[in-house]
């Protein structure tokens, strides 16, 4: 029996280039146990992944801040805050950096998105000086979000919803968004490409990164041998 899998999706299940791996469409379909997919990304990114793939849309989306599961959806984080720093930071003379892309933000129920590119020290600043709002750095985008919400206490609720212990569950992601992720699953996987605090909380770090690190843990669960680093 292969376990239930939690999986990011940026740095997980891409591509160094940033492109959705092929194998994801090989390896996922048929997997005999719950798939869940936990990103940073807007909430209509990993249903229309799963939809794709013939999978049930279990997400967890802008990290935490949105939940779905069984055609319910959850709507946990507040953007309130979110929004006002952003604001504060553009009056500041700030840029988002998406330049003409208002699709990553478009769709954002909790949440705001900043490019990497931003002044990061700008928005910390401006985050600092508000309550109830943190800045989280995924590697592809800086979220400025609630501290209140997380991967971790998603998958928690959706493993409720489908009846699923979440130590049953085998988790692998890339940043610091992943680590309550990492604490809930009983097992996690880090990619070789991981930020230092996925490295950190992960039970075992990959020798290869992205979708080959992944693609290592998936063909060994399926194949009933515990993955290696």
């Amino acid at each position: 029996m292969v376990p239930p899998l939690v999986l990011d999706i940026d740095g997980t299940l891409t591509t160094a280039d940033g492109r959705i791996d092929g194998r994801v469409f090989e390896l996922l379909p048929d997997w005999e146990a719950p798939v869940v997919f936990a990103t940073g990304k807007a909430f209509p990114y990993p249903v229309a992944l799963a939809n794709f793939l013939g999978l049930p849309a279990r997400v967890i989306a802008e990290n935490g801040g949105v939940v779905h599961v069984d055609d319910e959806t959850q709507i946990l984080g507040d953007p309130t805050t979110a929004r006002a720093v952003v604001e504060t930071f553009l009056e500041r003379g700030g840029d988002l950096g998406w330049g003409d892309d208002e699709t990553v933000n478009r769709w954002r129920e909790t949440e705001v998105a900043l490019s990497v590119d931003a002044d990061e020290t700008l928005l910390r600043e401006v985050a600092a000086a508000a309550d109830g709002v943190e800045v989280i750095d995924t590697g592809y985008a800086l979220h400025v979000t609630s501290p209140a919400v997380s991967k971790g206490d998603g998958l928690v609720r959706v493993a409720d919803a489908i009846g699923v212990s979440p130590e049953r569950f085998v988790a692998i992601g890339d940043s610091e968004n992943d680590v309550s992720t990492f604490d809930a699953a009983g097992a996690s996987y880090a990619v070789a490409n991981a930020d230092s605090a996925a490295t950190a909380a992960a039970d075992t770090v990959l020798a290869a990164g992205f979708m080959d690190g992944t693609a290592a843990v998936l063909d060994a669960l399926r194949a009933g041998r515990e993955p290696r680093a």
